[in-house]
């Protein structure tokens, strides 16, 4: 008897994988195929969606390849967030590349839109700065380059353009979580605003149908790899998707996800206009209903370990971690990883890293140990900037490789002062996909079993004495002090 499975697609900035999901939360297989990425000008990123197609349908392959007896009931959907494309609503054919979330072509636009005092209205209404991050710019530059000979064109984020070529051209769709960082999306009422869209010069009608994130968008139909039939059951945004898969379903609940940078989530009940630094957006949507979410993007978070290896002679960031390990703290020593700005919650993009408080006690290991410290302090701003919201934080999860050593975590729990719960399975974002895939299709009948789902370490709980840590958080906003106002 064939074993029932829902399959969940990640379409990542990097790689496409996929994950085939059985009724108990396994994974029984997956299956991985690398995304090109193109960098046609200083700042720009883009890439290739017929590219990205073709990735997804080589890790479905794969996946499939190792895997015996399946009957998929369902296919869930997690991609990267803000990446942007336009194509022909007639042939399917893409109009020009896919602008990365990473692209900053249209600075000068978010610039010059800042200062006609247009940005305390755009972020009241979609909880996001004006940032070329943010697609709605991007999107007028691919209209303006790309789309000015073709009548009937689509906008869509990736998970629209999974949805468009899964169900054969049939669905141009997306769900609540992905519409939010659009920049287009009205989070109050659950919308496409025609103000905003006429601000940017985007027709409302080119935008995709939007419906909860645990949805049936449609059927697959004619994709080469997969039969026809199945139905396109979640969408929802990798970051998003992540913190669904940790099952963080109460008020408060969050995650911090640790890479090259960081993003810490924290879940709200209703829309509410974020305080400086920070944004607000939609985790999900479930049965009409949207749980938002307070959102801080750190750009330089891990990233820091092969930089302060390498400057410190150090074989690699094993080493460097074992040596901050021999010294109780850094001695006084801050290293503020700005090497490409600060990100949230000080977001200032010409800020450049600084070393502070050294002295001729500092070692090699003091510095090894404000590399480490950075990480957790950086997540301590965030932290901090949600908590004088004077909303609750509850559980908070960790994922990414850096979640996976232990003593790095612990320095993280000791400066947010707060206990972190480690996810024992890495592919969060995938999960999270399947489980919303499999609310939609009964595959799970309930949230409260796919609560059950979630599987989880033993928690990292603070262990730091007050004063000691009150001492270490003050040296760092000083050294962030002193590097924002090199500015």
């Amino acid at each position: 008897m064939a074993t029932k499975a829902i399959l969940a697609i990640d379409e990542g900035t990097t790689n496409s994988k996929v994950v085939l999901v059985n009724a108990m939360g396994e994974i029984i297989a997956s299956g991985a195929a690398p995304v090109p990425i193109e960098h046609p000008k200083s700042g720009w990123v883009q890439q290739d969606a017929n590219e990205i197609w073709s990735a997804t349908k080589l890790a479905i392959k794969s996946c499939l390849a190792k895997a015996n007896d399946i009957e998929i009931v369902g296919l869930g959907i997690s991609n990267q967030r803000e990446s942007i494309l336009i194509w022909d609503r007639k042939t399917g054919t893409p109009l020009g590349p896919i602008i990365s979330w990473q692209c900053r072509r249209t600075a000068a636009k978010c610039d010059a839109l800042r200062q006609d005092g247009y940005e305390p209205n755009v972020i009241a209404k979609t909880g996001l700065p004006l940032d070329p991050m943010f697609p709605p710019t991007k999107v007028a530059w691919l209209l303006e380059n790309h789309g000015k000979d073709t009548a009937d064109i689509c906008v869509g984020t990736v998970d629209s353009w999974l949805i468009w070529k899964l169900s054969g051209g049939k669905t141009h769709a997306s769900d609540r979580s992905n519409a939010a960082r659009t920049q287009l999306f009205n989070l109050a009422d659950g919308q496409w605003d025609k103000e905003l869209c006429a601000l940017f010069g985007i027709d409302i009608d080119t935008l995709p149908a939007v419906y909860d994130s645990s949805h049936i968008f449609g059927e697959t139909h004619a994709t080469g790899v997969l039969p026809d039939g199945i139905p396109i059951a979640s969408a929802i945004g990798d970051s998003h998707a992540a913190l669904f898969g940790h099952g963080a379903f109460h008020d408060g609940d969050g995650k911090i996800t640790f890479g090259t940078g960081s993003s810490v989530m924290t879940t709200l009940p209703e829309f509410i206009t974020p305080p400086d630094g920070i944004t607000t957006t939609i985790a999900w949507s479930l049965n009409g209903r949207s749980t938002y979410a307070f959102e801080g993007n750190i750009l330089v978070s891990a990233a820091i370990f092969p930089w302060a290896a390498d400057m410190l002679g150090l074989s690699g960031v094993e080493e460097l971690i074992d040596l901050a390990q021999t010294v109780e703290d850094s001695d006084s020593v801050c290293l503020v990883p700005a090497h490409v700005g600060l990100g949230s919650p000080h977001w200032a993009s010409q800020a450049r890293g600084l070393v502070s408080g050294l002295s001729f006690n500092s070692k090699p290991a003091h510095m090894a140990r404000a590399a480490t410290d950075s990480v957790a302090h950086q997540v301590a701003d965030v932290l901090e900037v949600i908590k004088h919201t004077e909303r609750c934080i509850g559980r908070l999860f960790i994922d990414g490789g850096p979640s996976n050593n232990k003593f790095l975590m612990q320095c993280v729990a000791n400066s947010i002062s707060h206990s972190i719960i480690p996810c024992r399975n890495t592919e969060a974002s995938a999960l999270g996909a399947a489980h919303l895939a499999g609310l939609s299709t009964g595959f799970w009948p309930n949230l409260e079993a796919v609560a059950s789902l979630a599987s989880h370490g033993t928690p990292y709980k603070p262990k730091m004495p007050a004063e000691k840590l009150l001492s270490q958080r003050t040296a760092w906003r000083e050294a962030v002090a002193r590097t924002v106002l090199r500015v």
